[in-house]
């Protein structure tokens, strides 16, 4: 009897310590996701930024397309 409960005491203490890795682990994950969204966030808006000036650019000179540039190689 003793040895059962000797064994069940040791599979308890292995079952909290998957709980507390996991509750770190979960922490960790939380923490690393807010970062990302706030980056994400800050890489929109960025983005958003460098698209107005480039159409602001290409206002800036009507005359010229894409199409009428000649590719560097010529």
């Amino acid at each position: 009897m003793s040895d059962l409960l000797e064994m069940l005491q040791k599979r308890v203490e292995e079952l909290e310590n998957q709980a507390a890795f996991s509750d770190e682990l979960h922490a960790s994950l939380n923490t690393t996701v807010a970062r990302q969204d706030s980056e994400i966030l800050e890489l929109k808006r960025q983005v958003s930024l460098l698209f107005e000036r480039l159409k602001d650019i290409g206002e800036a000179a009507p005359g010229v397309t894409a199409q009428d540039e000649v590719p560097p190689h010529y």
